[in-house]
């Protein structure tokens, strides 16, 4: 009987050792989600340079970023826990590619912003540039493509059957002139390597009509070419987010124009080479982030979306709704400034100068 009683013991101080190894691991093993936090938000003057130095502002405009960490146990309740924080899924995040993917397609969406970011400054300042059309970066390739072996995301194709394009509509017409199945030969830039190579096209909708198709996303990979030169160094930060405040950091440098007179301006948006805003994702923390830098001012893009499409917004909510109301609650100083252009950015610091200046 007590030989029973010690084997019970024994077998129960097993369970609960067991147990404990395994909550411990559950609590320090990498989980497949991630945790989004407010980030960095800094001037671009740290950044940007034009003609080899920094641009000649009074004032900043600041860039904002958020911040992203794979969770363990721990940290995942820690981030439950942050009024700051949300977990995402590593699909929300990487889009199912892989980490490595991931940031070069970040990286090309952030050069892609900073040139759009030149056109719209260039062009309002009245600095002459021309735009140059490399080809045509690799997004994503699709399961398919019969070129799934030979291209890989970051890539650059530069001629289609031998020929270079002007556009991508012009590749994806000489594509399009292959029949689906037979062999089109591509080729490309990879780690600034020519390839060539051929493989059959793959059936691809387009406009409502199966048409042949490598199987690839693609963005247009360009270039600004200009007497004024700039250049960006941003360390690991990549995404198109910064194009307004890119844009603006150039025309407040290259014109006779004082828009930040001074000020910690802040704000968010892609841009496109006609000066639209477009929104992203994150801007909650951005405005935390904003906030806690000493900005007063917050550029948001602004979207008139129907109420029966706010489900597929953030939170259910525009960017700029979801910025104002984080702003009331947590940075009541800050002043949160719809934008669809950047025009309407430009045109609101004109009309709103520095508080000790203004009449």
């Amino acid at each position: 009987m007590e030989k029973q009683t010690k084997n019970k013991h024994l077998i129960r101080k097993i369970i609960l050792i067991v147990l404990g190894i395994g909550i411990l691991i559950g609590l320090i093993m990498p989980l497949p989600f991630y945790a989004e936090v407010p980030g960095m938000s800094m001037g671009l003057k740290k950044f940007i340079k034009i003609d080899n130095k920094k641009p000649d502002v009074d004032g900043d405009f600041n860039i904002t970023a958020v911040t992203m960490y794979r969770v363990t146990g721990v940290t995942a309740i820690m981030a439950l826990l942050n009024p700051h924080a949300d977990l995402l899924t590593d699909e929300q995040v990487n889009g199912g590619e892989t980490s490595a993917n991931s940031q070069k397609i970040n990286q090309i969406y952030m050069d892609n912003s900073l040139n759009s970011a030149e056109a719209v400054a260039f062009k309002a300042a009245g600095i002459e540039y021309k735009q140059e059309f490399n080809g045509i970066y690799v997004m994503a390739i699709q399961k398919d493509s019969k070129f799934k072996k030979y291209l890989h995301v970051g890539d650059t194709i530069t001629k289609v059957n031998g020929e270079t394009k002007q556009s991508t509509i012009g590749f994806q017409d000489a594509i399009r002139q292959t029949k689906i199945g037979k062999k089109v030969q591509i080729t490309y830039l990879h780690d600034d390597k020519e390839k060539t190579v051929s493989a059959p096209t793959v059936s691809i909708t387009s406009t409502g009509k199966k048409v042949a198709g490598v199987g690839i996303m693609l963005t247009d990979n360009t270039t600004i070419e200009s007497a004024t030169k700039v250049s960006a160094d941003m360390g690991e930060l990549g995404g198109p987010s910064g194009g307004l405040m890119f844009s603006l950091e150039l025309y407040d440098a290259l014109s006779p124009a004082n828009l930040a007179d001074g000020r910690t301006i802040a704000g968010t948006g892609t841009i496109d080479e006609e000066g639209n805003v477009g929104e992203i994702g994150g801007i909650d923390k951005k405005v935390i982030s904003a906030g806690k830098n000493g900005a007063k001012i917050f550029f948001a893009p602004y979207l008139k979306v129907p109420k029966k499409y706010l489900k597929y917004e953030e939170k259910g909510m525009t960017n700029y709704e979801l910025a104002k109301k984080t702003a009331a609650k947590y940075e009541p100083q800050m002043k949160v400034v719809p934008v669809k252009t950047f025009q309407e950015a430009v045109d609101y610091l004109k009309e709103h100068p520095a508080t000790s200046k203004a009449s």
